[in-house]
């Protein structure tokens, strides 16, 4: 068959379905414009509602993805594609997409259980599946963190709802311990009461529970004291540097050795 014998079922065709195509395409584009205006306007809604900053984001991507489903389901209703054909269309492409996405999928269910039961929020340090760091944002497939040093991590939601993880935030409080080492011959009583002027000089140390301090260990090189203290959360990292600095300068001042690893070599002469 010619071009000239199929010109006019082409012609057809453009005027059957043309203007149809064009409609489409046109719903398309102001579709999506609106579609981002109504997400910018949820996204404002909850901002002015005051929700919890662990949700925003999921509830924001979820309203999204939604509305653009929608979007799509109409313009394919807009070119003449029948609900029922379109539904068993949607029924085998959902099957094959779900067995070709289970992670994905998975992910998206970890994401509703970390939001139903939170083990973690925006704002807390946690440590999960080798990572640590600060909760930047949780979304639908996957949780930012921002490390102490400004990296960003993202983790799937899948494996972070099912695996371990070490949440540093849900206590107000936390205890620093410290092991500290003294030399041999050093008086252990003076070594105790030092250690513990020095924790009863900060005042970011808590009183209640008292600051344990005990012999733990007689060591190859030195006899080892447990020191434990509980803080703030906030201020675990500067009390627990600020002791370790605050107790090598006492102890050089005080006379006592930290002592540290050594050996003794003797040479036999034949």
């Amino acid at each position: 068959m010619t071009l000239e014998e199929l010109m006019p079922q082409i012609l057809d065709l453009i005027f059957e379905y043309g203007p149809k195509l064009v409609g489409a395409i046109l719903v398309l584009v102001i579709g999506f414009w609106v579609v981002k205006a109504m997400t910018n306007g949820f996204k404002r809604l909850l901002e002015v509602r005051d929700i919890d900053a662990s949700l925003k984001p999921f509830l924001v991507s979820l309203v999204s993805m939604l509305l653009k489903v929608i979007l799509v389901i109409s313009v394919l209703t807009t070119m003449g594609i029948e609900m029922t054909s379109l539904v068993a269309i949607l029924g085998a492409a959902g099957l094959a997409v779900g067995m070709a996405l289970s992670g994905t999928l998975q992910n998206f269910a970890g994401g509703v259980m970390i939001l139903l039961f939170r083990p973690f929020k925006v704002g807390d340090f946690i440590d999960a599946l080798g990572h640590s760091g600060s909760v930047h944002a949780i979304h639908i497939f996957n949780t930012i963190l921002k490390t102490p040093d400004n990296k960003t991590i993202i983790i799937p939601n899948g494996g972070l709802s099912t695996g371990s993880m070490t949440n540093y935030s849900t206590e107000p409080k936390r205890r620093v311990d410290w092991t500290v080492g003294i030399g041999y011959g050093d008086d252990v009583d003076k070594a105790k009461a030092v250690i513990k002027k020095l924790a009863d000089a900060d005042q970011r140390i808590h009183k209640d529970p008292e600051v344990f301090i005990a012999v733990s260990e007689l060591a190859d090189s030195s006899v080892n004291f447990t020191v434990r203290a509980w803080v703030d959360a906030a201020d675990y990292w500067g009390v627990n540097f600020d002791m370790n600095e605050n107790i090598y300068k006492t102890f050089a001042k005080e006379g006592l050795n930290i002592p540290f690893p050594q050996m003794d070599v003797h040479v036999h002469k034949d």
